[in-house]
């Protein structure tokens, strides 16, 4: 589910869409995609490099903005006695122009508490998709 970007849109409270570009259909190592964020009036995009799929186990992705590093996103599963849990990571990687950029592009002044915030956000509204398509029990 989270390694189909085309759906980050369903999960996440600031992706509204993401294609793959270049031919890519799916997350293979190298594959990119173009992402659509929205925070409040503040609309932009990005370009995300995968930069490991491992089916799962584990899914990751590289972003820029405007040609500047942004961030490394990840996702790692490992199994439980009820299902999976899924860790979601944000490592920043902006350097001192992109923060600065960040606030007036996104809207967003506290990156890390924002993100945070959305990572909760989307960990729930995943759990309670992957729960619906395969109820427990």
């Amino acid at each position: 589910m989270v390694s189909d970007v085309t759906r980050m849109g369903e999960w996440s409270p600031e992706s509204e869409s993401a294609t793959w570009l270049g031919g890519a259909s799916g997350p293979q190592p190298g594959a990119k995609f173009r992402g659509v964020n929205r925070h409040g009036k503040k609309k932009w995009e990005t370009e995300a490099t995968v930069v490991e799929a491992q089916p799962g186990r584990l899914f990751a992705f590289r972003v820029t903005a405007a040609g500047f590093k942004v961030a490394e996103w990840r996702y790692a599963f490992a199994p439980t006695d009820s299902g999976c849990r899924v860790t979601e990571t944000w490592i920043d990687q902006r350097g001192r122009i992109a923060k600065a950029l960040g606030k007036p592009v996104s809207g967003v002044a506290d990156r890390a508490t924002h993100n945070r915030a959305g990572m909760e956000q989307t960990l729930d509204r995943l759990k309670a998709a992957a729960e619906t398509a395969h109820p427990a029990g």
